[in-house]
């Protein structure tokens, strides 16, 4: 079991080498980092959000206990002493919430500031890594098509060693053709084979004239080589424009001696 999982994933491993393609895991790497930022800039907008909710608020309670000081002050100025202290109570127990809504304002702003800062760094890097990948493309196009160009030229591109084995299968069958035409031409001369047409059968009478034809050729050829050979002098114009040998001619007769029958 565990050398089939390892067989697996090693044949799983090369399959996914083989599909992945470094331009696209460069832009799916590219879309993720964007996703990342989109994300920090909400948390960014989310945060200022509730910061300017709690200003909001606070400017509220600022403004109510502004009032009730101001209302303890006109109690106070009426003789009414307890309507003044109610009112400076409401003040003291409001002033307790802005304190609190105050230090969650400082908190969410050092938060946003934070976060805002995170976003430019990451703004950066995502156009650091933008400029790098767009590069890092340009460089793997230009290695892949200078990769099938040679390829090409070399023969070792999966389409050119297609073309490669037409063209060698055509030679090959091109080649076996021209020996079986040329082996039945040698059959047909022969006469191991007959012609069904007609048309170049010869009979024994035409083929024993062609045979002494070709033989005188080479008699003629012959006598000429030995001319050549053995010089102008010793073989005559007439020997070798009638494709004899000098030997062949006949040779003069001696003159006979002639006996005086008068002695």
């Amino acid at each position: 079991m565990k050398r089939m999982g390892l067989i697996f994933r090693s044949k799983a491993n090369k399959a996914l080498d083989r599909a992945e393609d470094p331009r696209e895991t460069l832009d799916y790497s590219y879309q993720k980092q964007l996703e990342l930022l989109q994300k920090v800039r909400r948390g960014v907008a989310d945060v200022a959000t509730s910061r300017k909710r709690l200003e909001l608020q606070l400017t509220q309670l600022q403004q109510q206990s502004a009032k009730y000081e101001d209302q303890g002050r006109k109690a106070l100025s009426l003789g009414r002493e307890d309507l003044a202290r109610e009112a400076l109570t409401r003040k003291a127990n409001m002033q307790s919430q802005i304190t609190d809504l105050e230090t969650q304002y400082q908190q969410l702003q050092a938060e946003e500031e934070k976060l805002t800062l995170a976003s430019q760094r990451l703004q950066a890097k995502v156009d650091a890594f933008r400029t790098k990948k767009e590069t890092i493309k340009a460089t793997y196009t230009a290695a892949q098509a200078q990769t099938r160009i040679a390829e090409s030229f070399s023969g070792i591109s999966e389409e050119m060693g297609d073309v490669g084995l037409a063209i060698q299968r055509a030679e090959d069958k091109t080649a076996q053709m021209q020996a079986r035409a040329g082996a039945i031409d040698e059959l047909l001369a022969s006469g191991a084979l007959d012609d069904a047409s007609g048309l170049g059968r010869k009979d024994d009478i035409e083929a024993e004239l062609e045979r002494v034809a070709g033989g005188s050729d080479v008699e003629l050829e012959l006598a000429r080589m030995k001319a050549e050979l053995s010089g102008p002098s010793s073989a005559g114009p007439a020997a070798i424009e009638q494709g004899r040998p000098q030997d062949a001619q006949p040779q003069p007769q001696q003159d006979t001696p002639r006996i005086n029958y008068n002695k």
